[in-house]
């Protein structure tokens, strides 16, 4: 059995997760994927990036061969059986395959996508939930985005909506909820770089690092 280990971090939009989780990576000198994982699917099917930028963290609910009028046919490495609608939970088993193979030749961080449930069975594994005061979130989405307060709430009311379909229709746990995760931060108490500095405390606790 190798050292590697995994950090999951799931994210309410707007809490600054992923800025969070870019520095721990950093700070721990491990890989990190977020929309990367779109790439490295697509590589990995031989589908384009559009598919899975479409169904990126959404449920099934919506048959990505609407997009192009019906049925599509093609041949891919019998991944996807030829002549099969694209749906998302095609694009989901995809990615969760890549997700899967990532950890065995390296440690990792991923931002969403259920990775903490697909990696459930990990034996070094550490599962992290950020949020935020709506305050602070509406705050940093205006400031990052350059948008109104009105299209901040607008954002994080579907954004989370969204997310907690997309993970609750997959995992079959609850997201955001404390019990599903091994540490929740809200991320406006301390600001981000004291959030880091208190997860990576937490992370080298818990894996003996």
């Amino acid at each position: 059995m190798n050292d590697h280990y995994v950090i999951n971090l799931g994210r309410q939009l707007g809490s600054g997760g992923k800025e969070i989780g870019e520095k721990l990576a950093k700070a721990l000198n491990i890989a990190f994927y977020d929309k990367e994982l779109i790439k490295l699917a697509s590589d990995e099917s031989g589908l384009c990036k559009e598919f899975f930028e479409k169904a990126d963290e959404k449920a099934q609910q919506t048959m990505l061969g609407g997009l192009f009028g019906g049925r599509l046919q093609f041949i891919s490495d019998g991944t996807i059986p030829y002549g099969s609608f694209l749906n998302n939970d095609s694009l989901f088993k995809i990615q969760r395959d890549v997700i899967r193979q990532l950890p065995e030749n390296q440690s990792c961080l991923f931002v969403g996508r259920c990775a903490d449930y697909i990696l459930r069975d990990h034996p070094r594994q550490v599962n992290i939930f950020i949020s935020a005061s709506k305050e602070a979130r509406i705050e940093r989405l205006m400031r990052l985005h350059n948008i109104s307060q009105e299209k901040a709430e607008e954002m994080i009311e579907k954004a989370d909506k969204k997310r907690a379909s997309y993970y609750n229709y997959y995992s079959y746990k609850t997201w955001g909820a404390a019990s599903t995760y091994h540490l929740c931060v809200d991320s406006s108490v301390m600001g981000i770089d004291k959030t880091v500095d208190y997860i990576l405390q937490f992370v080298k606790h818990k894996l003996h690092l």
